[in-house]
């Protein structure tokens, strides 16, 4: 994993949790900072909020927001000035179990510069700013288009998503009652031209305002009619020079995009659905030769892997959220590890003696560091494409590529 898949992994996380959280009153403060922002004005903007903030009826509301701007200066005498893309802060008291709260603080320097200073006090967190900067930027535009019917959508990174579908009113060509064959041809090329004039609109709307995030159009169909789709002008220039590939396909509905999606990876390789395919379908190939291959599954696998420096490369899915538990034995100092949280205390093996908590570590920062470690390379694969999901349900979100089989595995 680079470091800009890590920190997104992160950011990601970070959001969820965020989104989560709410306050009993209108006390939880989100402040973001631009990259621009004189930190000066910034503390003074916060002096004034608070001054005005004394104010507020509600004395425990009152106390939480004065403690939270008070946190928010003291943390920004840190600072000279905001970092490379901007400062967000998320201060305030969250609800806990029945009426209690506790203090929460987070603090974030995004992946991208913050384009608008805010400064919020609700009873949740403001996200807006932040959740934009997750959508995915590796952005395809795709059609599939026949006489029938036609669907519109996006591949935004691994995910498809579908804009439009239509249905066509075109009549199937063969003689219809007493109509002249040349009259009913000539009926069915007008009803074909409106058609393809309504899905000419659709893409045209769709597509403009993102033209220059597009990064290619796929388009595809049976048949002809794609190519007459596209020479003709039912769609604007700027789209048509974004169109690289026409491909045939056997369906013109949603299944119809996930083949387009599946015949363009095959032949464009620096797409990120393309990638991950790769990877995965590398390691089945590996877990599926008879004496066992390099590939390896499973999470004391994985992590007895790591330990032993034998994993080439870990495949992770990016939606694992667990928490590693950390024991230790005050007696003879023995630690236990844990990936869910013991449900009853945790003895020592060696004196049956009651183990103290110790810390908690992100499950996957931790394989991070070990991957550091050993040399690892690291994937995160997104559960958004079909080789995402089955590594999620099949393997638990975790697979590998060993260095080279052990010799326990060579005796079997």
């Amino acid at each position: 994993m680079d470091d800009e898949d890590y920190k997104r992994y992160e950011f990601k996380k970070a959001m969820e949790e965020l989104s989560k959280l709410h306050g009993r009153g209108t006390e939880l403060i989100s402040l973001y900072i631009p990259p621009d922002k004189q930190i000066s004005d910034v503390v003074q903007y916060l002096r004034e909020e608070f001054s005005t903030s004394s104010n507020i009826k509600s004395k425990t509301t009152r106390k939480n927001v004065l403690g939270a701007i008070e946190s928010i200066m003291s943390r920004l005498k840190y600072y000279k000035q905001p970092p490379e893309h901007g400062l967000v802060f998320f201060v305030g008291h969250v609800a806990t179990r029945g009426d209690q709260t506790e203090m929460y603080t987070k603090i974030i320097e995004p992946p991208q510069a913050i384009q608008t200073f805010l400064y919020k006090c609700d009873s949740s967190f403001h996200l807006e700013q932040l959740t934009d900067q997750l959508k995915e930027k590796e952005l395809y535009g795709l059609i599939v288009i026949d006489r029938k019917e036609a669907t519109i959508g996006f591949l935004r990174g691994t995910k498809i998503d579908v804009v439009d579908y239509e249905y066509s009113l075109v009549p199937s060509k063969h003689r219809q009652g007493g109509q002249s064959s040349r009259r009913f041809e000539r009926l069915i090329e007008i009803a074909a031209n409106e058609f393809f004039k309504k899905i000419g609109d659709i893409a045209n709307s769709t597509f403009m305002p993102v033209i220059k995030d597009v990064i290619t159009i796929f388009v595809g169909g049976p048949g002809a009619t794609k190519e007459y789709f596209i020479e003709k002008d039912y769609l604007r220039n700027e789209i048509k020079d974004k169109i690289k590939d026409l491909f045939d396909i056997g369906y013109t509905d949603e299944s119809g995009l996930r083949e387009l999606v599946e015949k363009a990876s095959e032949s464009i390789k620096d797409m990120r659905i393309t990638r991950e395919k790769d990877i995965i379908n590398r390691f089945l190939r590996e877990i599926k030769k008879s004496d066992g291959g390099l590939g390896v599954y499973g999470e004391a696998s994985i992590i007895n892997a790591l330990k032993m420096k034998n994993i080439e490369l870990l495949i992770v899915s990016d939606s694992i959220r667990k928490i590693k538990y950390f024991y230790k034995c005050p007696v003879c100092g023995a630690e236990k590890t844990f990936t869910d949280e013991p449900t009853e205390e945790p003895v020592c093996d060696n004196d049956n003696t009651p183990m103290n908590f110790e810390k908690e570590d992100d499950f996957i920062e931790d394989l991070y560091k070990m991957a550091e470690e050993s040399g690892t390379k690291v994937e995160m694969v997104s559960e958004d494409s079909d080789e995402g999901r089955l590594l999620k349900t099949a393997f638990g979100g975790l697979a590998g590529i060993l260095r080279y089989v052990p010799e326990n595995q060579l005796n079997i």
